[in-house]
């Protein structure tokens, strides 16, 4: 996660940077990005040729201990139509 917080990178940068085999990493970005915890994208190469990329898709991550629990809360980045579609259905429920 923390890899793909500041720029998308291909399954190649992120095994390189994090010293983890090639396989291992594709099957935790699989996961990550059925979980919308990343977001796949096509970079498209000067020369034609094209990869998949990975870019976080998550502000931040709440993690509360208490009393023998613990509390994970997710905070998922938001696109303009999103937080658009988002403030509607809240306004409409209200």
């Amino acid at each position: 996660m923390a890899a793909t917080s500041t720029e998308a990178r291909s399954a190649k940068e992120l095994s390189d940077e994090c010293d983890v085999a090639l396989s291992t990493i594709y099957r935790r970005v699989e996961e990550m990005v059925a979980n919308d915890l990343l977001v796949k994208q096509t970079r498209i190469e000067s020369d034609g040729s094209h990869h998949s990329v990975y870019e976080a898709n998550i502000d931040h991550l709440d993690v509360d201990i208490d009393e023998g629990t613990i509390d994970v809360s997710v905070h998922v980045r938001e696109d303009a139509a999103q937080r658009f579609s988002r403030i509607w259905r809240d306004i409409r429920e209200s």
